[in-house]
C-alpha cells in the first residue's frame, strides 16, 4: 500500500486533485482542502462525521469501494450518494460532489 492516494474531486464547475495520506477519511481530506461536501445549511448543521445526518454525500465515479456503513449499503442499493465521512481512502478515487439543497439527492 502506498503512503498517499490521489483524489480527483469535481464540485460545481471546478475539478481539484488532492494528494492525501492513505487511510484518511474522505470528509476530512475534503475539509482540509477547503472543499465542503455539505450543502450551505449542512456546513453548520451536520453530525460531525458520525454517519448520522447524510449531508456529506458524494458520488464515487470509479471503482466504488464496498460499503462498510449501513447508510452506504442502502446508498449503493438505491442510488444515493455515499457518505464521505464513512469512506476511508485506501486507493485513488474520483468523486463528484452533487448539488444539494440540504441533503444529497439521487443521480
Amino acid at each position: 500500500m502506498t503512503d498517499t492516494v490521489k483524489v480527483v474531486v469535481h464540485h460545481g464547475d471546478t475539478t481539484d486533485m488532492l494528494t492525501v495520506d492513505t487511510g484518511t477519511v474522505l470528509r476530512e481530506a475534503l475539509r482540509a482542502a477547503d472543499i465542503s461536501p455539505h450543502s450551505r445549511a449542512g456546513r453548520r448543521l451536520n453530525c460531525g462525521g458520525r454517519g448520522l445526518c447524510a449531508t456529506c454525500g458524494v458520488c464515487v465515479l470509479d471503482d466504488n469501494p464496498a460499503p462498510e456503513h449501513w447508510h452506504d449499503d442502502l446508498a449503493a442499493r438505491f442510488g444515493y450518494p455515499r457518505l464521505s465521512c464513512q469512506l476511508r481512502l485506501t486507493g485513488s478515487m474520483e468523486i463528484r460532489i452533487p448539488e444539494k439543497r440540504v441533503w444529497g439527492g439521487r443521480d
